[in-house]
Formats: structure tokens, C-alpha cells, sequence
């Protein structure tokens, strides 16, 4: 083993290599996998000199504690968190040094779900399938991290980025996710329709990577049987017999015989990938980009109902 490794003295509740994952192999009943928060996953690769590509650290809610084998630039984003080297506190959301030996301790998450620990040169696993990414479905890519576990870190690639401010998310009150509708929204009546953009929802704490469930009214179904299989997007809001949605994240099965009562684009993902057990969450029926709502000409209308989200 390489001295430019660390070893993991506290796991934490779950705690994941992750990258961009490896799509374009739904075909062979493999998900893509990935960091839920693409956007701090990418930024903290960003501020430790790495591609966007470099594997890094999921944690999730309680972080974790490393011991360095080699001075390494880190970077935590992703949800605010307390950061120690050896005790003493280290900046969230920027570059900063460990020294060779030292322990790297980010604690439980102040607000969301995930942060993310980019090293510089990322964490060197063996790729499968192009990515390093753990797949928990699957069972692709690194196991989980357990304690006494050691891994290898690349080269690094560049210097660390200088950042004047970065996000700092702030607690999610609500989880707005707005979907296309389709392509089984047929399989349930105009009541249960209603109850999906109406009714009081909130995330269940049996979500995972897998799929973000939700606790709430069930939706009214408007055929009884189940479909064929049929292939899953990432997005999907598929809705098994208990009739509660639920969200599929980067880890989900890539064919269903549940009905998609609709698909929330990518670009929202993020935001429900911090969602703690307990958030609120509310569906918003997204319309076609220029639609004319009301009569009038609305050039922003399409994201949520003529809202922008």
C-alpha cells in the first residue's frame, strides 16, 4: 500500500467512495450510482485542485475520522458539519492542510444529510465499470467504509482552487420537487392526482441512496395489477401498493413494475439528497417552458406551475 493512503478510524453511520458514477450501462441492469449532492461533490474536488471525475467521500449525517499517512489538501462540503485535524478546527467549505499522521474528524452533519471530503488527487480505488463509485444496490465499487480500513489517495493534480465565498446551504424547510407527469399517470384517478400535488407529504426516514420514500396520503389508484418491468430514470416518482411516491436517487433499480406517476429532473436531486427524515415535501406539476398561463405570455413558465423552482 502506498504511503499516500488513509485509514479510517471511525466509520460513521454510512460512508461512501463516490464520483460522477458510471451511467450508460442501465442496459445491463446496472445504476449509476454517484454522489447524491453532485453539486458539492464537484466543489470540493474543485477547491482541492481535482476534476470534477476525482472520487471523493459521501458521509452521511454523523461524518467520520481518518488518520492521514501522508500530508494531503482536503476540502469538506456539502452538508455544514464541524471540522477538527487532531482536535483543533479546520474550515468547512475551503481547502486546508493535514498534516502526515494527524486525524481528520468532520462530526455530525449541523443541518442536512451528506457531506462530501475531497482529497487532493481523489480517493484511488479500483475503478469498475470507469467509476469508484460504491453502489449499494448493485453492490458495485468499494464497500462501504468500516473501521481499520485503508485507502490509497491519486497524485494530486493541480493547486488547490482560491475561493472568496462558497454556498453555505442553509436547513431545508421544505422539499419542493417538481416533476413532468407520465409516464403512468393514467394508473391513477383525478383524485389521486390531486392528493399528489395537494397533500401534506414528508420524508420518511426508511429513505437511502436507493430512493427517497415519503410518508403522507396514498394516491388513488385507477387500475388494480401491476405492469410488465419496465425501465427506470433516475427522478422516477414510482409508486408501489401502499400508493406513498417515492423518489429514485442515483442507487435505484434500473427496471420496475410499480407506475412512474412522474419524473423530477436531475437538477433538483441535490436539494432532496440533504432532505432529513421528517421535511416537509410537496410535488409541483411542472409545465412546458412558455406555456401561456391565464392567457398572458409568461417566458419564465415551465419549472413549477408558472413558478420558478
Amino acid at each position: 500500500m502506498t504511503d499516500r493512503a488513509f485509514s479510517v478510524v471511525r466509520a460513521g453511520a454510512l460512508t461512501t467512495v463516490q464520483d460522477l458514477g458510471r451511467p450508460g450501462h442501465a442496459h445491463l441492469g446496472v445504476p449509476r450510482a454517484g454522489a447524491l449532492d453532485a453539486p458539492a461533490h464537484r466543489l470540493a474536488n474543485r477547491l482541492v485542485g481535482n476534476p470534477a471525475s476525482a472520487a471523493t467521500l459521501e458521509t452521511t449525517l454523523t461524518g467520520c475520522a481518518l488518520r492521514m499517512r501522508t500530508a494531503t489538501t482536503v476540502a469538506v462540503t456539502g452538508a455544514p458539519c464541524p471540522v477538527t485535524v487532531d482536535g483543533r478546527p479546520a474550515p468547512w467549505g475551503a481547502p486546508f492542510r493535514v498534516p502526515a499522521g494527524a486525524v481528520l474528524d468532520t462530526g455530525p452533519a449541523t443541518h442536512g444529510l451528506r457531506s462530501y471530503l475531497a482529497f487532493a488527487g481523489g480517493v484511488d480505488t479500483e475503478p469498475v465499470l470507469g467509476s469508484r463509485a460504491a453502489d449499494l444496490l448493485s453492490g458495485l465499487g468499494p464497500d462501504p467504509l468500516g473501521d481499520g480500513a485503508v485507502l490509497p489517495l491519486g497524485d494530486p493534480h493541480g493547486p488547490p482552487a482560491r475561493a472568496d465565498a462558497v454556498p453555505h446551504p442553509g436547513p431545508v424547510p421544505e422539499l419542493l420537487l417538481p416533476f413532468l407527469p407520465g409516464p403512468r399517470d393514467a394508473w391513477f384517478t383525478e383524485a389521486g392526482l390531486r392528493t399528489l400535488t395537494t397533500g401534506r407529504f414528508r420524508v420518511s426516514p426508511a429513505s437511502n441512496r436507493i430512493g427517497l420514500r415519503t410518508e403522507g396520503p396514498p394516491l388513488e389508484r385507477a387500475r388494480t395489477g401491476e405492469l410488465p418491468s419496465e425501465g427506470m430514470p433516475l427522478g422516477a416518482l414510482q409508486v408501489p401498493p401502499n400508493g406513498l411516491p417515492v423518489l429514485f436517487l442515483h442507487d435505484h433499480p434500473t427496471t420496475g413494475g410499480y407506475p412512474v406517476v412522474g419524473v423530477v429532473p436531475e437538477r433538483f436531486l441535490a436539494t432532496a439528497a440533504q432532505a432529513v427524515p421528517g421535511t416537509p415535501v410537496r410535488f409541483l406539476r411542472m409545465r412546458p417552458r412558455g406555456r401561456v398561463p391565464n392567457g398572458r405570455w409568461n417566458p419564465t413558465a415551465g419549472d413549477a406551475d408558472g413558478r420558478r423552482a
